[in-house]
């Protein structure tokens, strides 16, 4: 026992106990060192996430102000002339109801977005902005709001001059869209430089909106329809309105006189009625290849864009005609519009799609059919 009481003192005296370092197996000098270090990382995610409620910047004539202020105040401590330290005072001073007047013109204020129900690729839309004054007797003053979108920078302002108390302004900025797809609002900036203009005092504000932005749609003149599909479609079995006549029959009473076929009816001498053929007219099928070679260079997108152009120029060419269109893609996705329905749902359609790799194919492939699987259990059941 005493040699073991010992070697296990000597053990100690070497920093090692059963074969690992002591420090391994007290908590004592590593649980301090965890902690701060614990801190200091909640300290700098909370520092990080940390937004100051306003923004100030300073205005060309705001630096010039605040370098003469500046100026005097050296003036005044080396000198110790009362009249600088009046000076001094008195700008400062100015300095301070710039401050209150500001943050009193920017309380208490909601702004709301209006979005045009459609837009289209090189066509200008209206955009809306209603700013509306909660304030029960102070007016706002050179109120500027800033429509903030994800991933652009922000190029569209609203000026308001005056808001009345517990009233609304609204105004709006015209935008043509450059691309198609998901246009993402996100908030505003809510800015404004009253009284003096020298500084100008800024917050944001979270107000998420989406417009969808149609694409570009060219004029396109279409071949010349063939015989019969004139003025509704092919004429088939069956009675109905199209041109094309179904058969010939004697009048009788309660048809309609414009039906009257004159040139049998003088060779027969009775009236005779001509009924007419069933309108039919088979959709207009257009295909896009969606799938983005290996080998697809730069060209590929600009190429691809100028494709979903070609399709839906040719899409709402068709429906104006009065046809049936439906646009489809290699990887069969597809979409249909006609006269009743519009060009809306086919534009929409062409608006969000995108490219597909190569390699990507045969999931996406696998993954609709699965779904499709699904579905027909989900409907057995």
């Amino acid at each position: 026992m005493a040699d073991q009481r010992q070697a296990e003192a000597l053990a100690r005296r070497n920093g090692v106990s059963n074969g690992r370092p002591a420090r391994e197996l007290s908590p004592w000098p590593t649980a301090p060192r965890d902690a701060s270090a614990q801190g200091r990382g909640t300290f700098a995610r909370a520092l990080r996430g940390f937004r100051l409620p306003r923004k100030l910047k300073f205005t060309r004539e705001g630096k010039y102000y605040v370098g003469i202020t500046l100026g005097v105040g050296f003036a005044a401590i080396n000198t110790g002339n009362n009249l600088l330290y009046l000076l001094l005072g008195m700008l400062l001073s100015l300095m301070i109801v710039s401050s209150v007047m500001s943050e009193l013109s920017l309380r208490n204020l909601t702004v709301t977005r209006r979005l045009p129900t459609r837009a289209q690729v090189g066509r200008a839309h209206l955009v809306e902005i209603e700013v509306y004054n909660h304030k029960k007797r102070v007016p706002s003053y050179a109120i500027e709001v800033e429509d903030l979108r994800a991933g652009q920078p922000a190029d569209k302002r609203c000026f308001f001059l005056k808001i009345s108390p517990s009233s609304a302004q609204v105004a709006a900025y015209r935008r043509t869209p450059a691309r198609r797809g998901r246009d993402r609002h996100t908030g505003f900036r809510i800015a404004t430089r009253f009284p003096f203009g020298l500084f100008e005092k800024s917050r944001e504000v979270t107000a998420e909106g989406e417009l969808v932005i149609y694409p570009a749609v060219d004029p396109v003149r279409l071949p010349p329809e063939e015989h019969g599909r004139r003025n509704g479609g092919v004429g088939t079995a069956g009675r109905g309105t199209s041109d094309e006549t179904y058969c010939l029959r004697p009048m009788r009473e309660g048809d309609d006189p414009r039906d009257i076929y004159w040139r049998k009816s003088a060779v027969m001498n009775q009236m005779v009625l001509r009924e007419r053929a069933r309108e039919t007219r088979p959709d207009v099928r257009i295909m896009i290849d969606t799938v983005r070679p290996k080998d697809a260079g730069e060209g590929f997108a600009q190429g691809f864009e100028k494709r979903i152009r070609e399709v839906a120029s040719r899409a709402v060419a068709h429906i104006k005609r009065g046809d049936g269109v439906v646009v489809a893609t290699t990887l069969g996705e597809e979409v249909r519009g006609d006269r009743n329905m519009g060009s809306d749902p086919i534009l929409r359609f062409l608006a969000l799609l995108d490219a597909v790799d190569q390699e990507r194919v045969e999931e996406i492939r696998e993954r609709r059919a699965a779904r499709q699987r699904a579905r027909l259990e989900g409907g057995h059941a």
